[in-house]
């Protein structure tokens, strides 16, 4: 005989369910803010998510032990340093890549087949086909609108974009699903720059920068240059 959970028993686990996604949810935040910062304290995390400081550290210290984190001590002006949590390569894990492994297969198989070449032109084909396909989500007449729709676009594909407009207006990568690609082939560096500089409409001036397993790439619009935004990448 199938004996059936109580209605107490079925409200008691609907509960826990809910808690427990609760508290996966609230890591993903702790996780993703982290990702956009150089490591954050327990106070500065609580303020930005607007949760309560015993609830992030009781998410941070479980991060820890699962090493998603570790800590460091931060020196302040005045009295003792401060415990802050930065992410660890393990983390990587919770970020979209852009399947690394297979496209790095089909480059090297294309290299293999035919000649050294042809791996680089798959590359320029492929990113004059990611700018033809923003050309046709972005509506803005100007490079404010047009690079505030791209951070959106890219926020949307895993890149954790943010447009900045002042005091120098630039795009923000906190995250790359192409970084395993970049490694191997340090052409796509370039050809991602362009790319985006066609889509805003004017040039951009890349500042690559990583530590701990964090990534932050900042491309400034420099707007005293004109430039077509559909002009395509060619081969050079």
């Amino acid at each position: 005989m199938v004996v059936q959970p109580s209605g107490r028993q079925r409200r008691t686990r609907k509960r826990r369910t809910r808690d427990s996604e609760l508290g996966r949810s609230q890591r993903v935040r702790i996780i993703v803010a982290l990702k956009k910062s150089q490591g954050l304290a327990v106070a500065e995390l609580s303020r930005q998510l607007g949760l309560s400081y015993m609830g992030i550290k009781q998410h941070c210290n479980e991060l820890e032990r699962e090493g998603f984190l570790d800590r460091w001590r931060r020196p302040k002006p005045v009295g003792r340093p401060e415990i802050v949590y930065r992410l660890t390569a393990k983390a990587r894990g919770f970020f979209r890549t852009a399947g690394s492994g297979l496209t790095l297969d089909i480059l090297s198989a294309a290299k293999q087949l035919f000649g050294t070449a042809a791996a680089e032109k798959l590359l320029f084909a492929v990113f004059n086909q990611m700018a033809e396909n923003y050309g046709t989500e972005i509506t803005g007449q100007d490079p404010f609108g047009r690079a505030e729709q791209l951070a959106d676009l890219r926020a949307a594909e895993g890149y954790l974009t943010e447009f900045v407009g002042t005091p120098q207006p630039m795009l923000i990568d906190y995250h790359s699903p192409l970084l395993d690609v970049v490694e191997r082939y340090p052409l796509v560096t370039r050809l991602e720059t362009e790319m985006l500089a066609r889509v805003v409409g004017v040039p951009l001036r890349r500042d690559e920068s990583r530590a701990s397993d964090l990534y932050r790439c900042r491309f400034a619009l420099i707007l005293d240059a004109q430039t077509s935004p559909f002009e395509k990448i060619t081969v050079g």
